[in-house]
């Protein structure tokens, strides 16, 4: 029997394989179609408004005056890191999220984000004008939070435990997450005030600093780790079976465990190293997409992260006459309450 066709599936399991199949690909046509919406939006919408016939000659290689500049320098890198971070939050939610079996399981809630910001504000107090200090700082700061947090909750212990990720794993990152907040509210208060400034405004969320090179990082870094999510994901399926169903199936439980929990960070970190901490992005998508789907679905969360990123941008550009709303404050602002409805639904269901 194929060890994937016992999986639960949410409630689709009596669905036809041929119309679970059509079902997913008209979904997730439907989510690629909103994010051409949402980028096509970014493109022509703010200060000044840009026509779509002019942004289309400027993609022809035609040169306009102004609106080439703020087509092909401004709007558009601003537009492709939107979706890049978008999909590497996205899919490091449902990923924690699956794995952990808790859909408060992502990285804003675990620690990691905040990790990754400590690591990045820490990097700008200390070698400010070192290139790539805050990049290297923010992926050194989430790896090493999730180390920490593995190391706290015990997962190292004992043969039968090594590598367990469960709700102690949740209970110690959020522990964990909130002395790192402390940490980088104390460390902005120490900076000169031009960079407490530029510290606080990146620790926010936003995507007004991108640029080509931050976009090329970010979708080599995808490049490469995406192929890797891809190969683990039946893995992470049989998971949800139970470690002695997994183990009795041939996955080995704890390398598997930890090189999800790895992707997972990687994910995360590289996201807050280009545009910050976007606060509920990782949160946010995988329920919704699970909610589309009838099942956890990385593939949706990651569409859904990048719709999430890219449409509160443009929110955040257009909604509030002259003030230019970073993302981050739009995402924190629909998380928070969603956080609250995730919690109450969750103590309906004990």
């Amino acid at each position: 029997m194929n060890a994937t066709s016992a999986l639960p599936a949410g409630g689709v399991a009596s669905t036809p394989p041929a119309r679970r199949h059509t079902g997913r690909c008209l979904r997730q046509l439907a989510l690629l179609a909103l994010l051409l919406g949402v980028m096509i939006a970014r493109v022509l919408l703010g200060t000044p408004v840009i026509a779509p016939a002019d942004a289309l000659a400027v993609l022809r290689g035609e040169m306009i005056p102004g609106v080439s500049f703020i087509v092909l320098h401004s709007r558009l890198p601003v537009t492709v890191v939107g979706v890049l971070a978008g999909i590497a939050f996205g899919a490091a939610g449902c990923l924690f999220q699956t794995l952990l079996r808790n859909p408060l399981a992502s990285p804003d809630v675990i620690g990691v984000s905040l990790g990754a910001s400590t690591g990045g504000v820490l990097a700008l107090a200390v070698a400010s004008t070192a290139a790539g200090a805050q990049f290297w700082g923010s992926l050194i700061g989430g790896v090493t939070t999730a180390v920490l947090v593995l190391l706290i909750a015990g997962a190292h212990r004992g043969t039968a435990g090594r590598g367990r990720v469960d709700n102690r794993f949740v209970l110690v990152g959020v522990g964990i997450g909130a002395a790192l907040s402390a940490v980088i509210s104390y460390v902005v208060t120490r900076l000169p005030s031009r960079a407490a400034g530029d510290a606080l405004h990146w620790s926010i969320g936003s995507l007004t600093s991108s640029t080509w090179p931050r976009a090329q990082v970010l979708a080599l870094s995808l490049a490469v780790l995406l192929p890797l999510l891809a190969a683990l994901r039946t893995r992470l399926r049989i998971l949800q079976l139970g470690e002695e169903t997994a183990a009795g199936l041939g996955v080995p439980v704890v390398t598997t465990r930890l090189a999800l929990i790895g992707l997972g960070v990687l994910f995360t970190s590289l996201a807050v190293a280009v545009t910050g901490p976007i606060a509920f992005v990782a949160l946010l998508a995988g329920p919704i997409a699970r909610a589309l789907a009838g099942r956890p679905s990385l593939v949706d969360s990651a569409l859904v992260g990048a719709v999430i990123v890219v449409g509160g941008d443009v929110l955040g550009s257009t909604a509030f006459g002259p003030v230019d709303l970073p993302v981050g404050v739009l995402t924190g602002a629909l998380g928070a309450p969603f956080l609250l409805w995730l919690l109450t639904r969750t103590e309906e269901n004990r």
